[in-house]
């Protein structure tokens, strides 16, 4: 059994350091597993495997565009968090469903699959890639994880309505022939990211219940 969790609009900061706290409360048993939904003011983040190389604005050009840079201990390159894009946050105790990180992922992207299908936008797995995709080409939803004693923080980024435009900023994820999408672009249509977080956390509990 999950709990899911809304944090609303949260600095990027603020909820890797709460992320640290419920990791070590799951830990403790003081916890159950947590899908946390939220989304973040425009943040960059370079990931255990990133580079600076992939960040392609100066510093000066990301205070104009009002755009955080952090680097953090999840795993994974660059990417961008912006309003509009539901973050995830799946902190759980592996222990308790299977102690395999790579089945975790699967599992992240198949549930992100399952919860667009809902709009009719066919989301794929790519082989050797992370994240999900459509048609091969565009990544509408990336991951980056952290385990630190089988309980996993960090987690997803699925782009809902978000300002695609400020992915000018990086290569996401170091890949450079691939673009990024968004469920409004795909659609050419505004959805209620509330509807689509409601969506992910059904999809997320019938999958880890």
């Amino acid at each position: 059994m999950i709990a899911v969790e809304r944090w609303g609009l949260i600095e990027y900061v603020a909820a890797w350091e709460r992320q640290r706290r419920y990791v070590q409360e799951i830990q403790r048993g003081e916890r159950c597993s947590t899908l946390v939904l939220c989304e973040h003011p425009a943040v960059i983040t370079i990931g255990r495997a990133g580079s600076a190389a992939n960040v392609l604005c100066t510093d000066e050009e990301l205070s104009r565009r009002g755009i955080q840079l952090v680097e953090t201990d999840r795993g994974g390159d660059v990417t961008l968090h912006n309003p509009g894009q539901l973050v995830g946050y799946p902190i759980f105790d592996l222990t308790a469903f299977r102690q395999d990180l790579h089945w975790f992922v699967r599992q992240i992207e198949r549930c992100i699959i399952g919860a667009i299908a809902r709009w009719g936008i066919h989301g794929e797995q790519v082989e050797g890639l992370t994240g999900v995709w459509v048609e091969q080409q565009r990544k509408i939803c990336a991951i980056g994880i952290r385990c630190s004693r089988w309980v996993t923080s960090h987690g997803f980024a699925l782009n809902v309505v978000n300002d695609l435009s400020q992915f000018e900023c990086i290569v996401p994820c170091g890949i450079r022939d691939r673009d990024v999408t968004s469920m409004e672009r795909e659609l050419g249509t505004k959805i209620a990211l509330d509807d689509v977080a409601h969506a992910v956390a059904e999809e997320f509990i019938a999958a880890f219940s």
